[in-house]
Parts: C-alpha cells; sequence; structure tokens
C-alpha cells in the first residue's frame, strides 16, 4: 500500500493536468492544484469533477511572490508535479514558462522543502530545433543541477494531437499525410495512462533521477497506419492526399520574412516550424550512435490505444480536446 503524500500540482487544467491530479486523488494523496487566477464570479462556480478530492488554489504561476504566498503558503510539501507548459510554444511564450515560470516554482519548491520534483516534458526535446524545445531543455538541466530528486517524463504523441482529422474524413475528404505517411511514427500514450504514469514516479524509486521517455501500449504507427484504420472504423474507401513537405518550407520562409516586419507573422512562423518538426520526426526514441529513431527502446505503458480512443470518438463517448499545437 503506497504512503499518502502531500502534492502540489501545477499545469493542473490542462488534459494531461487533470488525468493526473486523478491519478494522485485515487492513490490516496492530498492534492492541491495551484490554478490562473480566475474573477470571483467564476470561483464561486462548482469546481470541475476532475478536482472533486482536491483543494485548490488560485494565482499566477510566473509570480514568485504568488507563488509563495497563494500557493505554497509556507506549508510542507513532499512533492510538486508539473504539467504546465506554454500553450503555443513561440519562443517568447515557451521561454516565460516552459523554463522563466519552472525556476520561479523550483526556487520555491526548494526554499519550502519539497524533497521531489516530477516534470510533464517532451520526447521531442532529444532533438532540440525549435525555441520552446531549448526552454524544456534549459530546465531540465537546471532541475537536474538542484538537488531535489526529479523524474522527467518525456511521453511520445498524445491522443488528441493525432485526431484532428477525424471530421474531415466522415465528411467525405481524404486524410491527409506528409509525404506517403511513413515518414514518421509514434507509439500514442493516453491521458489517463500518462496521468497514472506521472503519480506512479513517487513511490516507483526506479524512476527517480531519471529521464523516462514513454508510450502507450502496442507497436510504433505511421500517419499511414492511422490514416487506414480511421477510414476501416467509419466503414469508407480510403482516401489520402499527400502534402509535400516542401510545401511548408515555403510557408515558412514567407512568414519569416514578413514576420520581420509584421511580429504576429513571426509567431505563425514558428508555428509551421512546430508543425514542419511533428511531420518530419518520429516521437520516439533517438538513438545518436544508429542516428535514427528506435520503437524497441521506446518503453510502453497503459491499456488504451489510440484506435480505442479513435472508435470512442466515433462513438461520440469520448470529447476531443485539441491544443494550439494542431497541425491540421
Amino acid at each position: 500500500m503506497n504512503t499518502s503524500k502531500r502534492v502540489f500540482v501545477i499545469g493542473a487544467t490542462g488534459t494531461i493536468g487533470r488525468a493526473t491530479v486523478q491519478a494522485l486523488i485515487r492513490q490516496g494523496h492530498d492534492v492541491v492544484c495551484f490554478i490562473r487566477d480566475r474573477s470571483e464570479k467564476k470561483r464561486s462556480t462548482k469546481p470541475e469533477p476532475f478536482f472533486e478530492g482536491a483543494s485548490i488554489r488560485y494565482g499566477d504561476v510566473s509570480d514568485p511572490q504568488s507563488i509563495n504566498e497563494q500557493g505554497l503558503k509556507g506549508e510542507k510539501f513532499d512533492v510538486l508535479v508539473s504539467c504546465l507548459a506554454s500553450r503555443t510554444g513561440a519562443p517568447k511564450d515557451a521561454w516565460a514558462i516552459d523554463y522563466q515560470a519552472h525556476m520561479h516554482v523550483l526556487e520555491a519548491a526548494k526554499e519550502a522543502g519539497v524533497a521531489h520534483f516530477i516534470l510533464l516534458s517532451a520526447i521531442c526535446v532529444q532533438k532540440p530545433l525549435l525555441a520552446f524545445q531549448h526552454a524544456k531543455l534549459a530546465f531540465e538541466k537546471a532541475l537536474m543541477a538542484s538537488g531535489l530528486t526529479y523524474s522527467i517524463v518525456r511521453p511520445t504523441a498524445f491522443f488528441k494531437s493525432l485526431s484532428g482529422q477525424i471530421e474531415r474524413v466522415k465528411k467525405g475528404q481524404p486524410f491527409l499525410l506528409f509525404g506517403d505517411g511513413r515518414l514518421t511514427a509514434c507509439k500514442p500514450i493516453s491521458d489517463a495512462d500518462l496521468g497514472d504514469f506521472i503519480a506512479d514516479c513517487m513511490h516507483d524509486q526506479q524512476r527517480h533521477n531519471r529521464i523516462l521517455p514513454i508510450g502507450g501500449p502496442g507497436a510504433a504507427i505511421t500517419p499511414k497506419e492511422q490514416g487506414e484504420k480511421l477510414f476501416a472504423l467509419l466503414g469508407k474507401d480510403e482516401r489520402f492526399k499527400q502534402v509535400p513537405v516542401a510545401l511548408l518550407d515555403v510557408i515558412i520562409f514567407v512568414l519569416s520574412a514578413l514576420g520581420r516586419l509584421i511580429p504576429a507573422l513571426a509567431n505563425k512562423a514558428e508555428l509551421a516550424r512546430i508543425g514542419r518538426y511533428y511531420a518530419t520526426e518520429s516521437m520516439l526514441v533517438w538513438d545518436p550512435q544508429k542516428g535514427d529513431y528506435d520503437a524497441s527502446a521506446t518503453p510502453s505503458t497503459g491499456e488504451e490505444t489510440l484506435f480505442d480512443y479513435y472508435a470512442e470518438l466515433i462513438a461520440g463517448t469520448a470529447e476531443l480536446e485539441r491544443g494550439d499545437h494542431a497541425v491540421f
């Protein structure tokens, strides 16, 4: 039986954060969620179901004073769990949240005597080409040097990131593929399975002071295989449309050039770079010696597959919440 711990959670309102909070509560831990400040009117409404059993505190995770006075409040916590991430991945947002806000939280955690820091990161930081990847890596380095026990969780692709074409296929439109649809592969992991994995990092000492790549159950799958299964589940004939990666390169070039004059377009260029990265890089463990991704070296956990989730979405028993990194 696991010993109950007092856990401080940031990033609790995202889909992974919610699942992690629920997993912590199921395990019997005392959970405090520190979330973005809201108006008194919104605060008076009944908490969302995924917060039931947890305490909620409001404040600003980017403000050191707010973290201490409205969040930790000078109280004792055993573990700090972060599922916090920048919303868009744009450079300013990434360095403000993925790095600086986390640095504020880390310093506050050290002063408060927190022993264990569990960080939700991303497997794509293995080959950093983008601002948010460099920001995440910079904080990972700081966390590992902090003296705290750490668990850095690097999941592969999320279900929500691979489900954006269901509606277009339902309407009779083709499934879009970059290249031939076999450029990349991943081991998608569900929110619930990832939440359980993160929560289990507290009591599994094999996950302490380690970087932990993790995927969902089953073999790695390509975008082409995702489309084939989706057509089969919908009972439709397969229709694919190939999009050349070079098109993304043109979009990035044009937006980058215009971004020198119009700052908003510079951010769009970075989003296009993010899209290109996910279109051309597998979300699997990178083997630097082979210079390739290794599906067999990518650990798996959980029970739910991406295709289980597709079936639930089609049946209407699940809802799709997509983030700002959506490509389609």
